[in-house]
């Protein structure tokens, strides 16, 4: 029994689904007739019924307490147990949930009640009518329930510390978002390292003012999500948001599409062309790799930013244009300047407020943040069941430089997920840029003897995974034996302890 239980609490990563389990395997093996598990609410301090057997729905919805109340609420309080011979005689037995007709019957009926604890902290409590017959003893009733109470602390106590990392990474990135008003819901600005931590305070200090705003970072970083916050957090966020990727303009056609032309102006304007400026107007107009642009248009621009007003090419009347600006580009600036590429003049007026964007490598907390995030986003769009990364994927996903940054590791996680045939991301999904013999602990010669022994210690690490690092756990799970699980672990240097 002890075994089909302990089984039971390493099987989901959530103990409540297999509380009510738990109570059913008490009475098929020990023909316990009730039972009840009672959880502390950490927030409220009330004693809640969570799972039960031998009572109605009804009958589990009385079953509150308060800790002190009652013979579970003094065994909470307590963190000792109680043993009943006659709850018929016994006072503190309060009956909550009507569910023992036998007091009423005068009929002796026993009752155990044992603390769910690890340590000094109690999680709840563990209640069953007598389990043996009279000629076992009490004292044999409650050492076997207490047994089976550790194991629930200690299943509860992981399943919450579990709960309380993701709902900490996901209230901190929540937080944080909710500081910028989450009115444009696909910039999806995922981060909670110090650095973009410093980068959404930014955006937050910026967003309500009409500086102009240059973003720095390498390709990849998420520098257009970055202008989309401003722009959507902003005064002008009901205004057009105009967007020019000035690296994919030709020069030819560069003055045109910023600023628009006249008809006859050259050969082909057939008609007048309204620019991307005066298409912005009263909104915002975001310049990306604006490094890109030749030495003419930046002069065209600085008169914008100083006069706010333009000529169409061909034209000779003077436009007023509201336009506030946001520029972009992965190029040091500072270099182009020495070499004569840029102007100096439109440099500081592009550099009003700066926002650097870290590369992914420097942020590497993010990095299983966005992963999920992007497991999540691709799992719904090709509509798989993929719940998990499993834990060498993860450790490829950490190790590696990221050199495309954000977009790069969106491409992996897509390509996984299209890779996937089953619930967990495995490290033979990663693209080969991934699979290096640092992250894989192999050596690169593609033998059928090495791509066995990589799998192999995938499969052993992710059972320890699920079993918390327990080894006679991991090798039942595994169906072999203890020793042989042990040979493997010593011969692939696997630490169990670090899944403890």
């Amino acid at each position: 029994m002890l075994y089909e239980i302990s089984q039971l609490l390493v099987s989901v990563p959530d103990s409540k689904k297999v509380l009510p389990n738990v109570l059913n395997t008490l009475h098929s093996i020990m023909g316990m007739k009730r039972g009840t598990i009672t959880l502390l609410d950490p927030l409220t301090q009330e004693l809640k019924i969570e799972a039960a057997h031998g009572l109605n729905d009804q009958e589990k919805e009385r079953g509150h307490y308060e800790v002190g109340e009652g013979i579970t609420g003094r065994v909470v309080e307590t963190g000792k147990p109680i043993i009943v011979p006659c709850i018929g005689e016994e006072p503190l037995f309060l009956n909550r949930t009507k569910a023992r007709r036998e007091i009423e019957k005068k009929e002796n009926i026993s009752f155990i009640c044992v603390p769910i604890m690890t340590g000094t902290i109690v999680y709840g409590a563990l209640s069953v009518d007598r389990l043996f017959g009279d000629h076992i003893s009490f004292e044999e009733d409650a050492r076997l329930l207490t047994i089976i109470a550790s194991n629930l602390a200690q299943a509860i106590k992981i399943s919450r510390m579990m709960e309380d990392e993701r709902n900490h990474l996901r209230d901190e990135n929540i937080t944080l978002k909710e500081r910028l008003k989450d009115r444009y819901n696909s910039y999806n600005i995922v981060g909670s390292s110090n650095k973009m931590r410093e980068v959404f305070m930014m955006i937050e200090r910026v967003s309500g003012s009409d500086a102009t705003v240059l973003i720095r970072g390498e390709s990849g970083t998420g520098k257009e999500l970055v202008a989309n916050a401003i722009h959507y957090n902003s005064l002008r966020a009901e205004q057009p948001f105009i967007k020019v990727n000035c690296a994919a303009l030709p020069e030819t056609l560069m003055e045109s599409e910023l600023f628009g032309h006249e008809k006859g102006a050259f050969t082909g304007a057939i008609e007048r062309r309204i620019g991307r400026f005066e298409r912005a107007h009263g909104g915002t107009l975001f310049l990306d790799e604006i490094g890109s642009l030749n030495l003419n248009a930046q002069a065209k621009i600085l008169r914008v930013l100083q006069e706010r007003e333009l000529e169409r090419v061909g034209g000779d009347t003077n436009i007023l244009v509201d336009v506030r600006i946001i520029a972009a580009t992965n190029k040091l600036l500072e270099k182009a300047l020495e070499e004569g590429n840029f102007r100096e003049d439109l440099y500081y007026r592009l550099n009003i407020f700066p926002i650097y964007i870290p590369p992914l490598r420097e942020r590497r907390t993010d990095i299983l943040l966005l992963a999920d995030y992007f497991l999540e986003v691709y799992s719904k769009k090709y509509n798989k069941d993929i719940r998990r990364i499993s834990t060498p994927a993860i450790d490829m996903l950490m190790r590696y430089h990221w050199p495309g940054n954000v977009r790069e590791l969106e491409n992996c996680i897509e390509r996984a997920v299209v890779l996937c045939t089953d619930h967990v991301i495995h490290s033979y999904y990663l693209p080969p840029t991934l699979q290096t013999s640092e992250a894989s602990n192999t050596v690169a010669s593609g033998s059928l003897h090495v791509a066995v022994a990589t799998f192999e210690k995938e499969l052993i690490i992710d059972a320890l995974k699920t079993t918390s690092g327990h080894i006679a756990a991991a090798a039942r799970l595994l169906g072999t034996t203890e020793r042989i699980i042990g040979i493997r672990i010593k011969k692939y240097r696997i630490n169990p302890k670090q899944y403890n």
